[in-house]
């Protein structure tokens, strides 16, 4: 008898969700997760989509009633079985292309983790982004551990009040209902790193999350032995001032290499997801400097053949800069133990070692410490090549070593169950396996237009129940009326053209460009014959308030006659309501100034469940766009002046609303269906399906940055 099969026999039904519910694998298995949904689909909501919080709520008697009752007994049994032969598997696609790291594995840092819901970690993009790479690793089979810091009030809960103004609260996290345990060292006792200052030193325990097949270390500051100052220091993602980030970026880099070697790990590579982990670099070196009594100048070409850095951020503000003294408090220890002076050590993170005035950059320390950089999209390799010149004025701006690695998206995450359960009709039989290839998804031409068609329309009214529950649930927390409850159960309309727009609201991005000429919207939205609406949702920094004013703007409109149940605001965006929106919406809308988008993934999450993109050409739409499988705003092109461009974009923007969505949208045949719609829906899944996708990124990671680096041989990404 195998292994698995014994141990589906000997353990009880708790027991096999309590060790699912311990492995965030759960999370991209739509039909284990449903199991736990049916278990107590109430109980499943009030603890925040949380399957150890469910389980240990129940207790084990209940456990096994509901699932005798429920008859879930079977599908227990298979979920428990499919997971161990997951994590069993050596038949992998990292086992053939990245054994070089089998023993000394890829380590990843990253400031946020998104990875669901019920572990809010994340703030946005960068970490679902770092949450999908873990996803496609441990799917691939790549030899990867993960590095960040657990925020014990994650990033903040938002509910708007009367008026529209967003309210941040931060609710504490309890380590003990989530699937983490402490990470042990070698003699089975808990982890405990240390990070010295010129004040005194910092102490973190670390915690591990297994995310299939992938550890997580997870750093927190909240210890006895820290002051109290120092026991907040991750209470919060990107909260505090700068002395805050530099001490969170210290525990995070030099903290977070540390924890990996007491728990007995010596990483092949280094892979810094953007500038907030650079300080591992040096580190790494001091490692190499201790252990190999090698000088600082050897061990620093060593560190820097085998590292890897990612850079997101194409706005030089948005860059991590600190000032002499922080520096001095904060990298004066470890800077003696490389041997370097204090103007050594900034000199690393100028552009120009010798000015002075210049603040030390995280972006420049990378740049400088990795063999291999890389922007997150065609453009933005573009971007930053240009950005980041100064730092090599012997070459021209082609020939400067920041290649590109297209960002892309977690299939199994994003995909909505009822168009997995399509596709699976019509494409190969392992396709989820081979997302990455384009031949996988050729196939999709042949699904039958009225099923697609039914099967999209299915996802929307899901989304339009969905918003309609948020909406009375925040206008309840305002205490809106009874009428306005029973008006709010009936708004939006399954026939309308849905359109999402959700991200950041920071200005850039720029929330309310369909809003500048309300008239013309207003006559949009109102048609009887081709009625338009909007879905909006995202959340403004909490020291951005000219991101909150235009996020208060977006409010307010929705009040406005004109747009009452037309245009509709959702709260306290998330990684849930996200995966609503990509799934249900029939329009994905983007209009960020170009090319200020590095990248963007949400666009991506849409086009898996047939979603077309209306997007500036900037970021992954610029490379992605061909003229039938979305929709473009603009023609690419930028003007010198701001307020002209924003003016032409949102003349755009509504040209190409009124006069090729909507009519594509509404044509339609004797059968009610838009057949030339449901076309471009086939080619934007056919031809951006396998483009735009995290098994992709990591596969041209593994290729191009990590099985190089580990040899130790220099190259340059995508160039």
């Amino acid at each position: 008898m195998s292994e698995v099969r014994m141990a589906i026999q000997n353990k009880s039904v708790y027991d096999k969700l309590s060790e699912l519910g311990a492995n965030l694998w759960w999370s991209w298995q739509p039909e284990v997760t449903q199991i736990f949904r049916d278990l107590d689909h109430e109980l499943w909501t009030e603890v925040g989509h949380n399957p150890l919080r469910l389980v240990r709520t129940l207790g084990a008697e209940r456990v096994e009633r509901q699932s005798i009752e429920g008859g879930l007994s079977t599908r227990i049994n298979w979920a428990y079985r499919r997971w161990r032969e997951y994590m069993e598997s050596c038949d992998t696609w990292g086992a053939t292309h990245a054994g070089v790291l089998g023993q000394r594995p890829t380590a990843y840092f990253s400031a946020e983790f998104g990875i669901h819901e019920s572990l809010p970690i994340y703030s946005g993009g960068l970490g679902v982004l770092a949450g999908d790479h873990l996803k496609s690793s441990s799917d691939l089979g790549v030899p990867l551990v993960a590095v960040g810091l657990f925020y014990s009030q994650g990033y903040f809960h938002q509910s708007l009040d009367g008026s529209g103004w967003q309210q941040e609260s931060y609710p504490d996290l309890n380590p003990a209902e989530l699937p983490m345990v402490p990470a042990l060292d070698r003699f089975q006792a808990p982890v405990l790193v240390q990070v010295d200052t010129r004040h005194g030193p910092i102490f973190a325990r670390v915690w591990r999350v297994e995310v299939g097949r992938i550890s997580l270390f997870l750093l927190d500051a909240n210890v006895p032995q820290n002051s109290e100052e120092d026991r907040r220091l991750t209470s919060r993602l990107y909260g505090g001032d700068q002395r805050t980030r530099i001490r969170q970026e210290i525990l995070l880099g030099i903290g977070g290499l540390r924890a990996l070697a007491a728990v007995g790990i010596l990483p092949g590579v280094i892979h810094m997801n953007e500038g907030h982990s650079a300080f591992a670099a040096l580190e790494a070196i001091r490692q190499r400097m201790n252990e190999d009594a090698q000088t600082f100048d050897a061990s620093r070409k060593e560190v820097s053949a085998s590292s890897v850095f990612t850079t997101h951020t194409p706005v030089p503000a948005g860059h991590d800069r600190f000032g002499g003294d922080l520096m001095q408090e904060h990298l004066g220890p470890l800077a003696d133990q490389l041997g370097l002076s204090h103007d050594a050590l900034m000199g690393l993170g100028r552009v120009d070692p010798n000015n002075h005035e210049e603040t030390f950059c995280m972006t420049v320390l990378a740049l400088k410490l990795t063999g291999r950089a890389n922007a997150v999209s065609s453009l933005h390799g573009v971007v930053s090549r240009r950005m980041w010149a100064s730092l090599w004025p012997w070459s021209s701006e082609e020939e400067i070593p920041i290649g590109h690695i297209t960002n892309g998206v977690h299939v199994s995450s994003w995909l909505a169950g009822q168009m997995r359960m399509l596709y699976d009709r019509v494409l190969p039989l392992d396709w989820y396996l081979r997302s990455g290839e384009p031949e996988v998804w050729a196939p999709i031409e042949h699904l039958t237009p009225g099923e697609l068609w039914e099967t999209h329309q299915s996802l929307k009214n899901r989304l339009i129940a969905y918003v309609r529950r948020r909406l009375q649930k925040q206008a309840r927390r305002i205490d809106a009326s009874e009428q306005t409850l029973n008006e709010l159960a009936g708004v939006l309309d399954p026939r309308a053209l849905t359109i999402g727009f959700a991200r950041r609201f920071a200005l850039y991005k720029r929330a309310d460009l369909i809003f500048r000429d309300l008239d013309e919207l207003g006559r949009i939205v109102a048609s009887h014959d081709r009625p338009v609406q909007f879905i909006f949702a995202g959340k403004s920094h909490p020291a951005d308030n000219p991101g909150k004013q235009i996020l208060q703007r977006v409010f307010q409109i929705t009040r406005q006659e004109a747009f009452r149940g037309r245009v509709v605001f959702l709260d306290d965006y998330d990684i849930n309501l996200a995966r609503h929106l990509v799934q249900g919406v029939d329009v994905w809308l983007n209009n960020p100034r170009r090319p200020l988008e590095a990248s963007g993934t949400s666009g991506q999450k849409v086009v898996l469940n047939g979603v077309l993109n209306l997007s500036i050409l900037d970021g992954w739409w610029a490379e992605a766009y061909d003229g039938s499988n979305g929709f473009a705003i603009g023609n690419g092109r930028t003007h010198v002046d701001q307020n002209v461009q924003d003016a032409r974009d949102a003349e755009s923007l509504v040209h190409v609303l009124r006069d090729q969505v909507v009519p594509l949208f509404f044509d339609r045949d004797h059968d009610d269906l838009p057949q030339r719609w449901i076309r471009r829906m086939k080619r934007a899944v056919r031809t951006l399906g396998w483009r735009f996708n995290a098994d992709r990124m990591v596969m041209d990671y593994v290729r191009e940055g990590y099985v190089p680096a580990a040899g130790g041989v220099s190259c340059l990404m995508n160039k």
